[in-house]
């Protein structure tokens, strides 16, 4: 077994809020230190919001888990500080394959055009993931950020007020109150803050269990996606094959419903399943195995006063997709810029409502494409099943029926379209990738991409349009980033971002996802985006 979760990362320490006469406030606390509630605090603490991070273990979750993240993400994580570390470490993969019965019936490429920093998805070790993380935090707190974790310190009771909200923590030695401006609940898909607050999800759980598998073990397969409908070594279901670093291999395999779930992860009957679909003579050994039940499922809303949720405590999507981290990762990212404005006076506290309106609309679109990836991959009547199968011999031989076929359809960004902070569109035959509330796609520049120059800030991004270098609406600072086409040799930005247009002047929110946009400068227009973009309007 990998020593790393035997490591604790961020051990118990006393905390001096413990020996205070009164319970100290802080302006961010958020629950749980794993990859959404790290990534969280970390963007707080860079732009210099003091937060702390409560968890009630001390080290990395146990098992591979979320392996798969897509490029949003990593753009994203690029920014907290960590992505090219996670790609550099990570299997890098575009190609996906799927096969029925013994048969190959297609491939698809996730990433086919050029002029991206990063890969469309990486493999990864959700462990590696969360280390890289509390490294970042490291790193921030070594130069002075105001960031801490604090390991088993266990939150056993909420109490919510008007200003603030109010934790009991338990630590090894006793227990201490302690009060947050702010709460960010990151706690996982059986949240207790959800449960303590007397909230719970809706949506739907499905009449199936999957089988996880992380195997050690040498292998000639292809780095790339693999999904059977139908194999012969797990007839009547489907499985999985995806390649991690250091030798690992993630295999999914579909169990069926009235299964024993204890019994089933026992490695004498584990081992037999995987000799069926690789081999008697292959040597392998078990790293880990779990059994997973499809859940499309999220709360009613995400924001509850003081108190905001994100990640797995928000909403749950079966893994075929790759959905979970990958869109929580991309709540964060939502909020944190909000959150930071309200804390420092320049937005009304209404603005956090966009994160209920976004965030619930990119849960939404998951739910809905996890939920046709799941019945797709598990039809519930033998007339699902025939139309399924007769799909994928189509696949084979036409292209029409290729799209039909859903083996879970990957992660992607979420278009906030009919968000209340975008402006209506004004580039007539501007591209719609890059319509209001989209996210900015990457495209590369003489020195480097574009997507790092956005990062963080409100940007006015110029192509061939004429416009002030830097402007102040309403408290909010708008710096300019002029782009010419006649630098742009890859005609990647000129494709992405004008279309049939001449020229294009965009505002740019600090999550990278489009404001506004129009031909040219108009003064009056652009500073209304400002305030309509920061809930001002």
């Amino acid at each position: 077994m990998n020593k790393i979760f035997e490591i604790p990362l961020y051990a118990y320490e006393r905390s001096p809020d413990q020996d205070a006469p009164a319970p100290v406030r802080h302006p961010v606390v958020v629950i749980g230190a794993g990859p959404i509630g790290l990534a969280a605090a970390i963007d707080l603490a860079q732009d210099d919001v003091p937060v702390v991070v409560l968890d009630d273990n001390d080290k990395v979750s146990f098992g591979s888990r979320a392996i798969c993240f897509a490029k949003r993400p990593l753009e994203i994580l690029d920014r907290l500080g960590c992505g090219h570390e996670m790609v550099e470490k990570g299997v890098k993969w575009d190609v996906g394959k799927v096969f029925f019965d013994t048969r190959k019936v297609f491939e698809f490429n996730l990433l086919p055009e050029d002029g991206h920093e990063f890969p469309a998805f990486i493999n990864l070790q959700q462990y590696y993931f969360e280390e890289y993380l509390v490294n970042r935090v490291r790193q921030l707190q070594d130069a002075g950020k105001p960031i801490e974790i604090r390991g088993q310190n266990r939150v056993e009771a909420i109490g919510t007020h008007d200003d603030h909200v109010k934790l009991e923590v338990a630590t090894p030695e006793d227990s201490y109150t302690l009060e947050a401006d702010w709460l960010i609940a990151c706690d996982g898909a059986g949240s207790p803050t959800r449960r303590m607050l007397g909230l719970d999800f809706v949506g739907r759980v499905f009449e199936d269990n999957f089988l996880i598998a992380d195997v050690v073990m040498e292998a000639d397969f292809p780095t790339e996606r693999w999904f059977w409908f139908d194999p012969p070594f797990n007839r009547g279901q489907s499985a999985l094959l995806h390649k991690q670093p250091d030798g690992v291999w993630r295999i999914d395999l579909q169990l069926g419903w009235d299964i024993d779930k204890e019994e089933e992860k026992k490695p004498e009957n584990v081992i037999p399943r995987l000799k069926a679909m690789l081999g008697e003579d292959v040597e392998f050994e078990l790293e880990w195995v779990s059994i997973y039940t499809f859940q499309c499922r999220r709360m009613e809303k995400f924001r509850h006063g003081r108190v905001i949720f994100a990640g797995d405590a928000a909403h749950q999507v079966s893994p075929f997709g790759a959905r979970g981290a990958n869109s929580g990762v991309q709540d964060t990212d939502n909020l944190v810029w909000k959150l930071k404005l309200v804390i420092e006076g320049k937005a009304p506290e209404t603005l956090l409502e966009s994160y209920d309106t976004e965030r619930i609309h990119g849960a939404d679109e998951n739910i809905l494409n996890s939920t046709r990836s799941t019945d797709f991959i598990t039809p519930k009547s033998e007339m699902s099943r025939v139309l399924r199968d007769a799909v994928l011999d189509l696949a084979e031989e036409h292209d029409f029926a290729r799209p039909l076929v859903n083996s879970g359809r990957l992660s992607v960004p979420c278009t906030y379209d009919g968000s209340p902070l975008n402006t209506a569109d004004a580039l007539e035959n501007g591209p719609a990738r890059t319509r209001p509330g989209a996210p900015c796609p990457d495209a590369p520049l003489v020195d480097g991409f574009l997507l790092p120059k956005l990062a963080g800030k409100f940007t006015l991004l110029t192509i061939d349009a004429d416009a002030p270098d830097h402007f102040e609406e309403s408290g909010i600072e708008v710096t300019r980033l002029a782009l010419s086409v006649k630098d742009d040799k890859s005609l990647a930005l000129k494709q992405r971002y004008l279309g049939m247009a001449p020229s294009a002047v965009y505002l740019v929110r600090p999550d990278q996802h489009v404001a506004a946009r129009r031909e040219s400068w108009n003064e009056n227009i652009f500073r209304t985006a400002v305030r309509r973009a920061t809930g001002q309007e």
